[in-house]
């Protein structure tokens, strides 16, 4: 097999979701596929590049959520479903946040979002899905880490249904919101 970049995000976002964000390195990535690592710097320059290209992988499947009959379903759709991408992989959530902090990636999620926004007349798009973006990303990392904690047996397994409801409930609030100030 040759040593690609899609082969190396791909072993990276194995070990992610095997055992989680502080295991991913260079050298456990080489290792998994079968190379020095030394190999890997050719198609990726560092760590932080992995990392972001990792995230980049994952929130690709977060995009385009598709047409909805109105500019409020379209957010929510998009904010469901990022969510779901990001449950869909270990500690995803931490990784697409310090990624974002760290002005690394080229995937940027919000960016259909500002369009669409602007577009529909509300007032400061950026700002509107940052916030969004912000809620999800808090909202799933408090997701992943109350099930890790669960699965070590230090807490009670968290009712899936009551996440649920408040995700639902939390981008409700910032649509309407968002709804609001536009008026």
């Amino acid at each position: 097999m040759a040593l690609t970049r899609a082969a190396i995000v791909g072993a990276g976002l194995d070990i992610l979701d095997r055992y989680g964000l502080a295991d991913v390195s260079m050298r456990r990535v080489a290792d998994a596929l079968g190379v020095q690592a030394g190999a890997l710097y050719y198609h990726v320059p560092n760590k932080q590049s992995l990392l972001a290209a990792v995230a980049d992988e994952i929130l690709a499947d977060a995009l385009g959520p598709g047409d909805h009959p109105s500019l409020e379903d379209w957010v929510t759709a998009w904010a469901h479903t990022l969510r779901r991408a990001l449950l869909a992989h270990r500690d995803a959530a931490e990784l697409v946040a310090s990624t974002r902090a760290l002005g690394l990636g080229a995937v940027d999620p919000c960016a259909d979002g500002r369009e669409r926004l602007a577009v529909g007349g509300i007032a400061e798009p950026s700002a509107t899905m940052a916030a969004l973006l912000h809620f999800v990303l808090g909202h799933v990392t408090q997701e992943q880490t109350a099930a890790q904690m669960a699965a070590l047996g230090l807490t009670p397994a968290p009712e899936p249904t009551a996440a649920d409801r408040d995700f639902a409930w939390g981008v409700g609030l910032v649509v309407r919101g968002m709804t609001t100030a536009a008026a």
